[in-house]
């Protein structure tokens, strides 16, 4: 027996949306240029431009203002070494500014102004950002001041070499034109709130550029405001990634085929307390594997300064297991 079958619930509004014109071209581009003009004209008055007077050179690059009593992030790179520091603000007010702190592991950096009616942004929160979202970079390339450019999120949870040699997690890869001098400048949503710190571009390529996610700078300026840097703990080796060969791995039943083998050893340091020796190779941490010399710096944070951990190693041919207790990394000399 043939049976008629049909569509009930909801059909009515299918077909009528099946049936309804699409919105015009025209229309949908008026609502992209509403949302980055928008944006643009909301957070372009807390984007300043910072002139940096060193002491064999100049140079310039962006930040941006995100508290109401003067404090401006920026990137580490623009202002790392500066003898003096004047900031360019988008009402044509011209400040000096004082160093607050510098982070070169996640090319950060806070300065200060003092100055009455500061506009300031709005932070967003990087977490919730997703691929294909539009993207809009404000900053100063080459001078020009409050440049706006808009692409889209290319991708997320990217790692960028940072110039102190570790890797900066959960970058934000974006297409939206950068070019120098939008360094430290904000990359912004199209409700006008920032989500990333832009920092980096790949030359020659076209259209790979990056910006430090929002938390990660969040994190770092309350700490540079509070301390003048950003802790981390150490344990006093020098190392290199280290390829392990696949009989090697399942002799010791490792969880991975590399580890990070110590080339030296600082006297007096938290290895050489702890027994370490060069040609050492390190494979986990309290616990957690360790594959490269980026495994070992993600685990070394501040939490862990003073706080024995058990490392395990492998000498010669042995599975050893030694207790370490990091310190708190000396800082960098400023050149």
């Amino acid at each position: 027996m043939r049976r008629n079958l049909r569509l009930v619930s909801g059909s009515n509004d299918y077909e009528q949306a099946a049936r309804a014109p699409a919105a015009p071209d025209a229309e949908l581009l008026d609502a992209y240029s509403r949302a980055v003009v928008t944006a643009a004209e909301a957070v372009s008055p807390a984007v300043v431009n910072i002139e940096v007077q060193r002491r064999r050179d100049r140079g310039s690059g962006s930040g941006f203002v995100f508290t109401p009593d003067g404090f401006i992030l920026t990137n580490s790179h623009v202002v790392h070494q500066a003898r003096a520091l004047l900031v360019g603000l988008a009402d044509g007010r011209r400040l000096q500014a004082d160093p607050v702190g510098d982070d070169p592991d996640t090319d950060l950096a806070v300065i200060r102004i003092h100055a009455p009616s500061l506009s300031t942004v709005r932070l967003g929160d990087s977490r919730t950002v997703r691929v294909g979202q539009v993207a809009i970079a404000i900053g100063n390339p080459y001078g020009f001041q409050c440049t706006v450019t808009a692409g889209v999120v290319s991708a997320l949870g990217r790692s960028l070499r940072a110039k102190s040699g570790r890797l900066i997690d959960n970058v934000i890869q974006t297409d939206a034109a950068l070019n120098p001098g939008n360094s430290g400048g904000p990359l912004v949503t199209s409700d006008a709130k920032v989500i990333g710190v832009n920092s980096a571009v790949i030359l020659p390529a076209q259209g790979i550029c990056f910006a430090i996610a929002v938390n990660t700078a969040a994190f770092v300026a309350t700490r540079l405001m509070r301390d003048g840097k950003v802790r981390r703990s150490y344990i006093g080796v020098a190392g290199q990634t280290l390829s392990l060969p696949r009989r090697f791995v399942r002799f010791h039943n490792l969880l991975a085929e590399s580890g990070v083998r110590v080339m030296s050893v600082e006297q007096g340091g938290p290895a050489a307390r702890a027994g370490l020796q060069e040609g050492d190779i390190i494979v986990a941490y309290g616990g957690q594997t360790v594959e490269g010399i980026d495994d070992l710096h993600r685990l070394l944070t501040d939490e862990q300064v003073g706080v024995a951990a058990e490392l395990t190693i492998i000498r010669h041919t042995e599975k050893l297991m030694c207790a370490i207790i990091p310190a708190e990394a000396p800082a960098r000399p400023r050149e």
